[in-house]
């Protein structure tokens, strides 16, 4: 059975609208607060972060407020990269993360995602748990006045994150001789990611870090990767790193301007662990992951599994079958090895230090020939439209023009409004065509 707020990563949505609203949020909150402090017998304790929209100023209060009503004490730390909130509500042993974010989505979006005390997103089941309790009578959760939370402001948050992931390296790494362009999207890495490699040593050349609420994502960051195609370029930099709003993906630019995608990074990770031997088991891709990648894996001898979109059902595919590397096309990849969710300033890190005796990203970060891939989003106003008898015909009709010449993947968006159609072949005519069929009955 479908989730009533949870989609394919928290909840999200339209601010002042839906699910979005400071009522929502204070539900949530108390719902969370009530199935979290039961789960240990200590001091309850939750932590939020966020990214930088405007709106973050009117859903955290709400959100606290929730907490505390239920007995939670919070500490918020501001803004944060996703997977900063994920480390920090492990190391800091609190009952749980909660980040206000809306990740890759404009601005007017907002949503959060939850975290257990093992810094892992939650399961399905554990959703639905909280669902339950979101939609029952708030007057049973609410605590006794004498036992309401408490709220602390912990103003260094990115500090103890940077020292947290410059612990996974040798402490002689540095960076000195590079060449950075980064782009943090205006969003949660605008403070962590440019310190981090200025600490290092680099020479950083930084964009999308002066946000003001609205410009988050906007045009900027790893959904718009031509800006750091173009500053690489005209810098002469040795590599260009972009990141969404929240840091939890990661898209990669060469020294020669070439634009590197999550399944050019796994890859190459994949390969470059395996020799070190410290894969574990293989790798897990999602449907939307490249073929090209697959049969990379399978010429390098690598196990490939996919799972369902989504870096939680990666991750939850990783943890099933033992696995310690895995990720997304766009950008989300999970090293199992350090972290339990995406974390693009973890994979940034990781990279480098491959790159750290003089390598070329070019040399380092082509591994495969990608098979051509088309993605297409298409806005609805109903996301069911591909449910409907007329659109599952065009999609059965394409998919036996496709034939074993490739794959065709049509699936609802689990963060927004849109229908997303992928198919990849040797052959682009017959992608476009069956892409043509598809878009033709949605519309």
């Amino acid at each position: 059975m479908k989730n009533k707020y949870f989609g394919t990563d928290g909840i999200r949505g339209t601010v002042n609208k839906g699910n979005i609203t400071g009522e929502k949020f204070f539900k949530f909150g108390l719902a969370s607060s009530t199935y979290f402090k039961n789960q240990k017998k200590t001091k309850q304790v939750a932590i939020i972060a966020k990214d930088t929209r405007l709106s973050g100023y009117t859903l955290e209060p709400a959100l606290v407020s929730g907490l505390v009503s239920g007995g939670m004490h919070v500490f918020t730390l501001g803004p944060l990269p996703t997977n900063g909130l994920a480390m920090l509500t492990k190391t800091m042993k609190a009952n749980m993360g909660i980040m206000i974010t809306a990740s890759h989505n404009p601005y007017y979006d907002n949503g959060l995602k939850l975290f257990g005390p093992d810094g892992m997103k939650l399961s399905d089941k554990i959703e639905k748990k909280i669902e339950k309790l979101i939609d029952a009578k708030n007057t049973k959760q609410l605590t006794n006045p004498k036992l309401l939370g408490r709220v602390k402001r912990l103003e260094d948050g990115n500090e103890r994150y940077i020292k947290i992931l410059k612990s996974n390296f040798p402490s002689n790494f540095n960076l000195k001789g590079m060449k950075i362009v980064l782009d943090c999207a205006n969003g949660a890495s605008y403070k962590a990611a440019p310190k981090l490699l200025k600490d290092l040593g680099a020479k950083v050349v930084s964009l999308g870090i002066k946000p003001n609420g609205l410009n988050i994502n906007y045009k900027c960051g790893s959904t718009h990767p031509s800006k750091i195609k173009y500053a690489v370029k005209k810098l002469r930099a040795n590599l260009g790193i972009s990141f969404d709003g929240d840091a939890d993906r990661i898209i990669m630019c060469d020294e020669k301007a070439k634009i590197i995608d999550g399944d050019q990074i796994i890859a190459m990770l994949a390969r470059r662990w395996k020799a070190k031997k410290i894969l574990k088991g293989g790798v897990v891709g999602t449907l939307m992951s490249n073929l090209g990648l697959e049969k990379f894996l399978k010429k390098e001898k690598i196990k490939f599994s996919r799972s369902k979109v989504g870096d939680r059902y990666v991750k939850e595919k990783m943890k099933k079958l033992n696995y310690n590397l895995g990720g997304e096309q766009s950008g989300h990849i999970i090293l199992g090895k350090f972290a339990t969710t995406g974390d693009g300033l973890l994979v940034a890190l990781e990279v480098l230090f491959a790159l750290r005796k003089g390598k070329k990203a070019s040399e380092l970060l082509k591994v495969f020939k990608p098979l051509p891939q088309i993605l297409e989003n298409v806005w609805v106003r109903d996301k069911n439209v591909i449910t409907k008898p007329n659109c599952k015909n065009s999609i059965k009709k394409a998919h036996k023009i496709m034939g074993k010449k490739g794959r065709i993947l049509v699936r609802k968006s689990g963060t927004e409004p849109k229908i997303r159609i992928m198919a990849e072949s040797y052959d682009k005519k017959t992608i476009l065509k069956c892409i043509k069929i598809i878009k033709r009955s949605i519309n």
